[in-house]
């Protein structure tokens, strides 16, 4: 057993024995080494995914913006004490990672690190809840005994012996990242392979195309084989025998996860803590096979640790403060253990998914696409009804799944209307959600104003639909239908509820438009002909185009029904685009002998070297020219070597984080001597805003993504 475990079964045979054992010494090099890699992953974070890089863009200072924070009270302060807390944190995060007076720094990094956290729930995942959970721990762990400048400045901290419960700790919460995500994909539609089948046209999967089937490998490689995964790795990476094997998997996993998601550095901090699972001292025989030069640079590699109070050594026995670390310890693991499950006590988070999304490990069970939102005011005083523009008064796109995020928005567009003459404003909401390729449905009540509305976080949401999981089964008949179609036709799966109706307007691109029923009755109403047309099972209809039109469920179950479209003007478009790249290629190769005409002439010389002014060029080709170049520009970044990939990703990243300090040293200048002139503040933005001309675009798109001003 202690060959296996570590510990003999004496070790838990009574409260003192295990005390004692939870405080046993143990060498504090993986430790010390896991806390340097830490904080350099967060001080790395923190101008990145944290959002230092464009923190005045996230929190427009002054303007009317919509927010989501945990607690209603909290709010983000003005702009440059914002960038203080950011450089507060990562004034943290840098102390971790050199172990400098460690436990003043741990309190900076997770007291900053937490309130920024709740301060905005739409950036809430699962990896920015396990920093925060990992700064917690090293808070109480003696994680700067070895490797840090504590104790260089200390002898009494330098290579000092650590509690196992330190390791105790952190080993369990990476076994419950890893065990409890596998455990939520045993959901049906994991196993089924629904979650994240659009993975499998990602590049890394195309070796697995060599020898399986697209269907195979998203149901195998990208389900099955994240499922074992999760569920094994946290066994794996303890056990001696299976750790080499359980090193390469999770590397390689984590790797591809770098590339298929934008999950900052979420993927090199668990590579980060695999090295935990191995015994305590494996740096000291690493470092030890570097040259003897290096030795003054490098940690510890002979000297044994030293003492210390923090553990229980044979004599003096265990006091007080052991046993309360014990318990502490054993309080905390049950709770990360009931945490994932504690959701029927948040049930008013409860929306398709388990609650707060943050802290249940369910990561990347629920893929969901969003077809039509509409939102709809009225005056409470006139009764004059209007829309609102999805998205507006925020830069979120996450308040559309979220019950709790829908109510703060519809109190704050309460609060914001009233500026543009509408009084008393009632708000309602009409979201479509697909949720693992079911149905598009509507996932909250549209008839219910939201201003009004009821919530708690302890009481079931009274106006969250209910998801109409019975027509799951139709998924198979999706595929069929989808695969008979022709790679013009378009085809969108809805399903009703009865007594409600979907309004939609159909595009004037989209000239020929059809609407079929699969199950239940409708009823569709043409708006500008003032026609109701009864629909059964089967039947369909031609949809006129550039006008509105009603479906309403007549059945006193579910309707499904489905839109065949064809979007003709793309259509033309392409077969233009055909025709022109046919036309391009004669004249190159010499087979077309008639001169071109003047507004085609562009497709030889280009349009770099049209002056600004011509106006002659037809739109079309004028779309073709910038579409091509843009396909040349993708080719060309695809085919780039090694070396000039790096040199683009790391120009990149130094202007982004470039950007980060330059603002955050305006904004320390400001809260240390007052504001300049406005023309100095001006030239000194304008300055920390320089791009590399070459990236200039493709940062401005990232920014835009990123802020969410695709949705204003």
């Amino acid at each position: 057993m202690k060959r296996l475990f570590g510990f003999e079964k004496e070790d838990i045979s009574s409260w003192h024995r295990l005390v004692c054992l939870l405080n046993r010494p143990t060498d504090p090099a993986s430790l010390g080494i896991f806390r340097f890699l830490f904080g350099m992953m967060m001080a790395l974070d923190i101008t990145q995914e944290r959002g230092l890089s464009h923190l005045d863009y996230k929190y427009l200072d002054g303007a009317p913006v919509c927010r989501f924070p945990l607690f209603n009270f909290l709010k983000p302060l003005p702009m440059d004490w914002m960038f203080f807390v950011y450089f507060v944190m990562f004034l943290g995060a840098v102390g971790i990672m050199l172990g400098c007076f460690y436990r003043l720094a741990c309190l900076m990094f997770i007291s900053t690190y937490w309130y920024v956290f709740f301060l905005d729930k739409t950036t809430w995942n699962n990896h920015s809840y396990l920093y925060g959970l990992i700064g917690f721990q090293l808070t109480l762990m003696d994680a700067n005994r070895y490797w840090s400048l504590d104790g260089l400045r200390n002898s009494r901290k330098r290579n000092a012996h650590v509690p196992l419960w330190n390791y105790t700790m952190l080993r369990t919460q990476i076994f419950i990242v890893y065990f409890i995500a596998g455990v939520k994909k045993l959901d049906a539609d994991w196993v089924e392979g629904y979650s994240m089948k659009y993975l499998v046209h990602h590049w890394l999967f195309d070796p697995f195309k060599l020898i399986l089937p697209v269907e195979l490998i998203n149901l195998m490689v990208v389900h099955g084989g994240g499922l074992i995964l999760d569920l094994t790795a946290g066994y794996l990476l303890f056990f001696d025998a299976t750790r080499p094997v359980a090193f390469f998997f999770v590397s390689y996993f984590h790797c591809m996860n770098s590339q298929l998601f934008s999950i900052g550095m979420f993927s090199y901090t668990m590579l980060a803590t695999s090295p935990l699972f191995c015994y305590p001292d494996w740096p000291r025989r690493f470092f030890g096979r570097f040259p003897e030069f290096l030795q003054p640079i490098l940690p510890f590699v002979s000297p044994a640790p030293i003492p210390s109070s923090s553990c229980v050594y044979p004599k003096p026995p265990s006091g007080f403060k052991h046993k309360f670390r014990a318990i502490f310890t054993i309080l905390y693991i049950m709770e990360q253990f009931f945490l994932p499950y504690s959701h029927f006590l948040t049930q008013g988070y409860n929306n398709w998914t388990n609650g707060l999304y943050g802290y249940s490990w369910d990561m990347m069970v629920h893929a969901r696409s969003h077809q039509h939102v509409k939102i709809t005011y009225r005056d409470g005083v006139t009764g004059e009804m209007g829309y609102l523009n999805p998205g507006v008064f925020t830069q979120s796109r996450r308040w559309k799944d979220h019950g709790d995020m829908l109510k703060q928005y519809a109190t704050c567009l309460s609060e914001n209307l009233p500026r543009f003459k509408i009084s008393e404003p009632e708000i309602y909401f009409d979201i479509w959600v697909s949720i693992n390729d079911r149905f598009q449905q509507r996932i909250f009540d549209p008839r219910v104003d939201l201003v009004k509305a009821d919530w708690s976080p302890f009481r079931p949401n009274s106006w969250l639909m209910p998801l109409l999981v019975d027509l799951s089964p139709w998924r198979t008949k999706f595929e069929e239908i989808e695969g008979s179609l022709d790679n013009q036709t378009e085809v969108v799966f809805i399903a009703d509820f009865p007594g409600l109706y979907l309004e939609n307007f159909v595009s004037e691109d989209l000239g020929n438009t059809s609407v079929q029923v699969l199950e239940g009755l409708v009823n569709v109403e043409i708006v500008d002909e003032k026609k109701n047309y009864s629909l059964q099972p089967g039947e369909k209809m031609q949809i006129p185009a550039g006008a509105y039109h009603k479906v309403y469920t007549v059945s006193e179950g579910p309707s499904c029904y489905m839109y065949i479209y064809v979007n003709t003007t793309e259509a033309e478009l392409q077969r233009n685009f055909t025709k022109l790249s046919e036309l391009q290629e004669k004249v190159r190769n010499g087979t077309e002998t008639e001169p071109l005409p003047l507004e085609l002439q562009p497709l030889i010389t280009g349009l770099d070297n049209l002056d600004s002014d011509h106006s002659v060029i037809d739109p079309v080709v004028r779309l073709f020219l910038k579409r091509q170049k843009r396909m040349q520009e993708v080719k060309k970044r695809r085919e780039a070597s090694m070396v000039e990939r790096f040199q683009r990703f790391a120009s990149k990243k130094y202007y982004s984080i470039r950007r980060g300090f330059l603002m955050t040293a305006i904004a320390l200048r400001n809260l240390a001597v007052g504001l300049p002139p406005l023309e100095q503040l001006t030239r000194e933005v304008a300055y920390a805003n320089m791009k590399e001309p070459e990236t200039e675009n493709d940062q401005d798109e990232r920014l835009n993504d990123e802020v969410g001003h695709g949705e204003l």
